[in-house]
């Protein structure tokens, strides 16, 4: 089975975001698998969001920042630091 490629390239603010996710959990000493369950995803899509191949819904990004104790105005605050 082949993989599949991505026929446009994802914006870089998605993959910046996915690494302030991926900071934010390390900092709080989270697992990636409990964060997916706090937020009722599947930890996979979970990963694929953090390492920026998956754009997210605006419903899901509440969800993950809701349980990272977060706000969704913080994430993209964060995200501006690089």
């Amino acid at each position: 089975m082949e993989k599949r490629v991505r026929k446009t390239p994802l914006n870089p603010e998605i993959i910046s975001l996915g690494k302030c996710i991926e900071a934010i959990i390390k900092a709080k000493g989270l697992k990636t698998r409990e964060v997916a369950h706090d937020a009722d995803l599947d930890v996979e899509n979970l990963r694929k969001y953090i390492k920026g191949k998956q754009e997210m819904k605006v419903s899901t990004m509440l969800k993950i920042a809701k349980s990272l104790g977060v706000s969704v105005a913080d994430l993209f605050l964060l995200n501006t630091k690089d």
